[in-house]
């Protein structure tokens, strides 16, 4: 027999409340948000807290530049779980939103909108660009606080700070003016991470880093002043130091080899050559001079099948080796490469990887500029130019420092469909090499470079003038590091990692060439 079914709704002990069953969050938080603005919670919270402890979470700005995404979104919802917390605890948490202006992310997205409309940077007038920069950064800011706001995020978003504000600009300015008045401001030429593409200085914190394919070569530097070394008879007649680099376009800038003194050095004599499908570009006869440590490695890279060890040769006269360019010789040199090339002890010498000697080009890397400026002595009394040449323009292109024969050529392509890629530069100094007899040995090697974070594209070191605040100066390293020990840190992880930042950073760039940002006002 079926027994009647029975509503048991009158039997459940439920308390009477006004909530509907379903909560229609998309209907209602939109009706919440007018209410708050209509009641003017964020003023009333700070009226009623007036007399509490101040409680401030200074807020990390996003760009300008595009709607709010998962990451932003998650940033600003911690924070607002955070100020929303210490106001329940007791304390008085103003919270004032901020957006970073300039840079950049909104340069570059403004050089788009141009481009699509036919007209490129360079025909665009300083006021015109600058003044369509502030308009799309205003644009973004009012966009992204009505999302912000929308996620329910309490703040003061009628007064948000904007880095683009004459009173931001004027604070940094005056913040500048206190640092220069210190003495940790100073204008230098050395190199720098510079992006070719956006034709602009970047630092650290603007690289990424990605695998990228890279030629990797060997090369031979002859040794010139072997007749002053009678102990060595004729193992030095003639001999050549072997550089390894994976940067070949650098080779036309080079100024010195550096080596170590901790690595021992033999010369070794070619006797045979391994068969191969191509002629090889080491010959019999061949004497290099090679990190001990090194030269099995150098030896294979070389096609080179047996030899013989003709002698060690002690850092002292490693010291006293002076070499000729591998580029002297080329066609269309025009005497650019007819000065002496010195041998300058260096500690990033290591015999770790290539042949335990380093090709120095001071204009394009930090150690080689580094061992080139502590060597001004040795280098003046050798004749040699102790000037850091200036060989790559804005583009990435050789300047006329170059023999004509490279001016001109790119490192990088800069624009184009191939934007990014290698240049016309590696081949030539590639092909000026083998007609010199200089290039041992060429390859492909995979290795982590530098990209520009924004454009994706390599960038490269170079020597150009710039404005750097010194962290060595008054102390400014050491101050950083004291604050961040004494900052509590969640995870603590975090204090290890920023304290190593901040230790091996270099001096702090501050310029860059661009038309968008504050200016940097010292004359």
């Amino acid at each position: 027999m079926n027994k009647p079914k029975r509503d048991y709704r009158d039997t459940l002990f439920l308390p009477a409340t006004d909530f509907p069953m379903r909560a229609g969050l998309p209907k209602k938080e939109p009706e919440w948000l007018d209410y708050w603005e209509k009641i003017k919670l964020y003023k009333k919270l700070r009226e009623a807290s007036s007399d509490k402890p101040q409680w401030t979470l200074h807020d990390g700005p996003p760009y300008a530049n595009g709607h709010i995404h998962i990451g932003t979104a998650m940033n600003k919802t911690h924070k607002d779980i955070i100020n929303r917390s210490h106001q329940m605890l007791g304390y008085n948490a103003n919270y004032v939103p901020g957006w970073d202006c300039h840079g950049l992310p909104i340069e570059w997205k403004v050089e788009e909108e141009f481009r699509s409309k036919g007209r490129s940077k360079e025909e665009v007038k300083p006021s015109e660009f600058r003044k369509r920069c502030r308009e799309y950064a205003q644009n973004w800011v009012d966009i992204q606080s009505k999302e912000f706001q929308r996620l329910g995020v309490i703040g003061d978003w009628e007064n948000p700070y904007l880095t683009m504000n004459p009173e931001s600009e004027a604070i940094i300015c005056e913040e500048l003016l206190k640092i220069a008045s210190t003495g940790q401001l100073y204008r230098g030429s050395k190199p720098i991470m510079w992006s070719p593409v956006e034709q602009t200085a970047l630092a650290e914190a603007e690289v990424e880093y990605k695998d990228k394919k890279a030629t990797q070569i060997y090369v031979k530097f002859p040794v010139s002043n072997a007749d002053i070394f009678a102990d060595y008879n004729d193992f030095l007649s003639p001999a050549s130091v072997v550089i390894w680099t994976t940067t070949p376009w650098t080779i036309p800038a080079n100024r010195a080899v550096s080596f170590s003194s901790k690595i021992k050095y033999s010369i070794y004599e070619v006797t045979e050559i391994e068969e191969s499908d191509f002629d090889p570009w080491s010959k019999c006869g061949d004497k290099l001079i090679v990190a001990d440590d090194l030269w099995e490695s150098v030896a294979k890279a070389g096609l080179i099948k047996s030899y013989k060890k003709l002698t060690e040769v002690p850092s002292k006269d490693i010291e006293a080796f002076v070499l000729s360019h591998p580029l002297k010789n080329m066609d269309g040199a025009e005497g650019k490469y007819d000065f002496s090339v010195p041998l300058l002890q260096g500690s990033h010498v290591t015999a770790e990887t290539g042949s335990g000697f380093v090709h120095t080009a001071p204009s394009h890397g930090e150690d080689d500029y580094a061992v080139w400026i502590s060597n001004q002595k040795k280098i003046e009394s050798l004749g040699i130019d102790p000037a850091v040449p200036m060989t790559l323009d804005d583009a990435g292109c050789y300047t006329d420092v170059m023999p004509s024969r490279f001016k001109g050529l790119d490192v990088i392509r800069n624009s184009g469909k191939k934007r990014g890629q290698d240049g016309k530069a590696n081949n030539e100094v590639l092909k000026a090499l083998v007609e010199c007899g200089n290039l041992l040995s060429r390859g492909i090697i995979t290795l982590r470079d530098a990209h520009s974070w924004r454009s994706k594209a390599p960038v490269i070191r170079r020597a150009t003038p710039q404005w750097f605040i010194s962290m060595s100066k008054k102390g400014l390293r050491k101050k950083a590091l004291e604050a961040i020990g004494k900052t509590k840190f969640w995870p603590e992880r975090g204090r290890k990692r920023i304290a190593s930042m901040v230790a091996d950073r270099p001096d702090w760039l501050i310029s860059r060439q661009r038309s968008w940002g504050v200016p940097i006002t010292l004359i």
